[in-house]
This record gives structure tokens, C-alpha cells and sequence, in this order.
């Protein structure tokens, strides 16, 4: 992950989060270790917020479940930071591949 994709992922997430007291992560993997932690602490503390953003921020319900389940391969907080950063990445690719050029013929429609 390129340095500016790394710091356009961590803008996404550093706000609903409320990561603002961290330092910038140098690493994808520091970015994900950051985020399980904090993830960690929502579970424990406050899992219906965490669901809310997690439904706010569109990961996938059907994405979800599976990392939740007590047989998954890593502890939900893992999981669940991994499907927030695949989430923040596809958000991101799909802005740079996606150019919409600008409104024309808006006059009158101002506010």
C-alpha cells in the first residue's frame, strides 16, 4: 500500500473511530493493529455502537457474522478490523476509477 493510499485509509477511519490521539501509523498492518484495538474496547464497551458503525460505514452483514462466530480463525476485533479496511480500500479504489464530471446547465437551481 502506497504511502498517500495508507494515509487516505486512515483519514476514512480515524474520525468514526475517534483515532485522533494516535500517531499516523507507518504501516497497513500498524493501521490494523490501531483499528482491532480500538475495535477490541467497542465490543467490550459499547458493541451496539460498533454495529452502528460498522452499518455506517457499509461492511457487510453477511461479512460480519462469520468473523463473529466462536470457531472463527481470529478473535472478532481482528476480523471485524480487517473487513473495515477492505470496506475503506474498495471506497477509495472506486473514487479514483470512478471521475464524474460537473453539473452543467444548473442556473436557477442555486439555493
Amino acid at each position: 500500500m502506497s504511502s498517500e493510499f495508507l494515509n487516505q485509509t486512515t483519514a476514512l477511519v480515524r474520525e468514526p473511530f475517534e483515532l485522533g490521539n494516535t500517531p499516523p501509523p507507518a504501516s497497513e498492518e500498524e493501521l490494523l493493529a490501531i483499528l482491532a484495538d480500538r475495535i477490541a474496547d467497542l465490543l467490550e464497551r459499547q458493541p451496539e455502537y460498533l454495529m452502528s458503525l460498522l452499518y455506517r460505514l457499509d461492511v457487510l452483514e453477511k461479512k460480519i457474522h462469520p468473523v463473529m462466530q466462536p470457531g472463527a480463525p481470529e478473535p472478532a476485533n481482528w476480523g471485524l478490523a480487517r473487513l473495515v479496511l477492505e470496506r475503506q480500500k474498495q471506497r477509495l479504489e472506486t473514487k479514483r476509477s470512478i471521475k464524474t464530471k460537473p453539473l452543467e446547465d444548473m442556473e436557477g437551481w442555486e439555493w
